[in-house]
């Protein structure tokens, strides 16, 4: 594995996905990419500073740190709702995009498979499938929402550049399983009529207290390489998944960082005769072990 470098993270999302037919799917597909592509040639840069990954719904791109933040931050806050809203007005309803975002920066490492390795990386991946940003999006009257982590807040957002205002950004709290993760959304947070405070991650509650999961995610591969490289093999897929034994249903919610319902990263063994890294919950009775504990499977 190489050594970690600094690189400048941006994760792209699309709201309610798997609710659309292959077709639509597909369109959403292009249209992603094409805003993805448009957007950073405006912040001028170009394919030779970037990396990307295919999520399937989800694009994420790592940018060669040398690459402006400011330029990147500034387009993503006027080009992406710009081409969204000329996408959309001519779209079907079936057709309408939406999009997440996370804009972050951190040290990251490329493994033999071209899988990528960082705690900073798994962060923006938490940020991104955390209630609070899906919540803005859904109480938003735009067709983006968008996240930036604490080191793009302190580098960029709080000097208050040209057309990065910092009194747009709110700050906000992401459970995870980590602990909780600081945040700087823009525009007004979910839950908090006048603008401003902190809030925390919130929500409809699953079991056990965990928020519901969003019922137009989707399941996705695994990040872990570079567009149309399969992940690693062995890797988890997200969300939760049952083993029913002697009518007994094992649920394992991984411990590990998820991108748009897909894990990122972590120890993940074989279920069957190996070991689940991660909360175990017995039927619907949402008690577990903690996060970080090891419960052998059968």
């Amino acid at each position: 594995m190489s050594d970690p470098v600094s690189r400048t993270i941006l994760l792209l999302d699309i709201e309610k996905y798997s609710d659309r037919d292959d077709v639509e799917q597909a369109y959403l597909r292009r249209m992603l990419y094409d805003i993805t592509d448009r957007t950073l040639e405006s912040a001028g840069i170009d394919e030779t500073l970037r990396l990307r990954a295919d999520r399937g719904d989800s694009v994420m791109e790592l940018i060669d740190a040398n690459a402006s933040v400011t330029a990147l931050l500034r387009a993503l806050l006027t080009n992406v709702p710009a081409e969204l809203r000329a996408v959309n007005r001519m779209a079907s309803r079936s057709a309408q995009i939406r999009l997440r975002a996370v804009l972050a920066t951190g040290y990251v490492a490329v493994d033999e498979r071209d899988g990528w390795v960082g705690s900073d990386l798994n962060h923006a991946c938490r940020l991104l499938d955390g209630e609070v940003l899906r919540a803005a999006l859904r109480g938003s009257g735009d067709d983006f929402a968008l996240c930036v982590s604490e080191s793009v807040y302190a580098g960029i957002v709080r000097h208050d550049r040209t057309g990065v205002p910092a009194a747009d950004f709110h700050a906000v709290t992401v459970d995870s399983k980590n602990g909780p993760l600081r945040a700087w959304l823009h525009g007004t947070a979910p839950g908090d009529a006048d603008g401003h405070g902190d809030v925390r991650n919130h929500g409809e509650r699953g079991p056990g207290g965990r928020p519901a999961p969003d019922d137009g995610s989707g399941e996705r591969p695994a990040p872990g390489g570079s567009q149309g490289n399969p992940a690693p093999h062995g890797a988890a897929q997200g969300g939760a998944h049952g083993a029913a034994q002697g009518g007994v249903v094992i649920t394992f919610n991984g411990g590990s960082p998820s991108f748009g319902g897909s894990f990122v990263a972590g120890d993940q063994h074989g279920v069957s005769g190996g070991q689940v890294t991660g909360d175990v919950h017995l039927g619907g009775s949402g008690s577990g072990l903690d996060s970080g504990s090891r419960g052998e499977s059968a």
